[in-house]
């Protein structure tokens, strides 16, 4: 996608609007299922929460993935766009009995992380294969927000309870057909990775019908030009040569899996947002856009900072702005960043926003959320319509009020 390109898409579908190149995401998968080529069973898994767009889900069904599901409606989702129930993981948390009876009720492999929920549904339906989530006890993860693996988490089942799952999957005779972890997002280190891993391989030897090992994901992805990020490579041939020595170990092969999001949606997408109002106060100099969080909250919630280009312009001197959005409260993108000389009217491409940002869009301050635009083949295909006034009035009930009477 060129500059050229992403401005003609504004011109055809208006600002502001989320672009992924397909081309992105086939190249991530390609280099993630390259790394572990020396293993005899891979499965990737896509985690929907990342970007459930139904053009996207069909994507990955083209290019082999399954998905990593934690919803009902992600679990439909999938199911809507063809791919297998047999290639879905359903991995919820803290959900009712009923929704996860719904899903198995689907042929959706189940993955449980709760002593109780295990017990509950091992009691009721003992022949249907589960995997099992643990919690490793490793922090990991670049904000507190997204580091799920450490001891005060609400996922998974603790490493210290496994004599408890052991006396429950006895007791009911239930079939675990998996383990599981997810430390966190945007892990550097693949000494962590390797670390929390044989925790899952010592986890693994206690169940004798596994079928694969699920070992979650986290990589991290560069957000600016010489970026540092997870060496998926070097990842890759560490794990595969230790998980093939696990199941020369365990007496058969087992399918060695992985549920990226970012890593495989994040770098293919461009927010496009046009500039309002260049704002100059007596200490900044503001770039109001025709946004806010309620199209891209990870800077605001996670402290992410997504490189911020400014395509009208692209070889303008460099002044320093801060770019903010029309949201009534205090939402900014970036403080006093370097970016070319921007005018009115101007149009900015804010990098990696194809994880969690349409996913995490929402209607504060009644804005509706933009369209979704996919670069596939060389042309821009729409996906998503941009919402409309009747889109937020579709589920609302007006009420009839008796008249004030004096």
């Amino acid at each position: 996608m060129k500059n050229q390109d992403l401005l003609n898409i504004t011109e055809a579908y208006g600002s502001p609007v989320y672009v992924y190149n397909a081309e992105t995401i086939e190249s991530q998968y390609k280099r993630l299922t390259s790394a572990f080529k020396k293993v005899k069973q891979v499965r990737i898994n896509y985690a929907v929460k990342a970007l459930s767009n139904l053009a996207i889900l069909q994507l990955m069904k083209r290019m082999g993935a399954g998905l990593d599901t934690v919803s009902i409606q992600e679990v439909k989702l999938g199911l809507a766009a063809g791919v297998d129930p047999k290639k879905i993981i359903y991995t919820p948390n803290g959900v009712s009995m009923e929704e996860i009876e719904e899903v198995a009720a689907l042929g959706v492999q189940i993955n449980i992380d709760n002593l109780s929920v295990l017990e509950q549904f091992g009691t009721k339906h003992p022949k249907i294969p589960v995997c099992i989530r643990i919690n490793p006890h490793v922090m990991a993860g670049g904000n507190t927000n997204i580091s799920v693996g450490h001891i005060d988490s609400k996922f998974g089942i603790s490493i210290h309870q496994i004599p408890h799952i052991l006396r429950i999957v006895e007791l009911t005779r239930m079939n675990i057909n998996g383990v599981h972890m997810h430390t966190g997002s945007d892990i550097l280190d693949i000494d962590v990775f390797l670390y929390a891993s044989e925790i899952l391989f010592d986890t693994a030897k206690n169940f004798k019908d596994l079928e694969f090992i699920d070992f979650g994901s986290g990589f991290k992805v560069p957000y600016k030009e010489g970026d540092i990020e997870t060496n998926i490579e070097e990842f890759g041939d560490k794990l595969s040569t230790r998980f093939k020595e696990f199941c020369k170990e365990y007496g058969k092969d087992l399918t060695l899996a992985f549920e990226p999001g970012k890593f495989l949606v994040s770098e293919a997408g461009k927010f496009l947002a046009k500039v309002n109002v260049v704002k100059q106060t007596t200490s900044t100099v503001f770039a109001q856009i025709d946004s806010g969080f309620n199209h891209l909250i990870r800077p605001m919630l996670y402290g992410s900072q997504h490189e911020i280009m400014n395509i009208s312009n692209p070889n303008g001197r460099q002044r320093f702005y801060s770019v903010v959005g029309y949201i009534c409260e205090t939402d900014t993108f970036a403080n006093n960043r370097r970016i070319n000389e921007i005018k009115e009217n101007d149009i900015l491409a804010f990098s990696n926003a194809g994880a969690y940002c349409f996913s995490m869009a929402s209607n504060y301050n009644s804005r509706f959320r933009p369209p979704e635009v996919l670069w596939y083949q060389g042309k821009a295909h729409l996906i998503r319509e941009r919402e409309t006034f009747d889109d937020l009035l579709k589920h609302q009930v007006p009420m009839e009020f008796e008249p004030v009477t004096a």
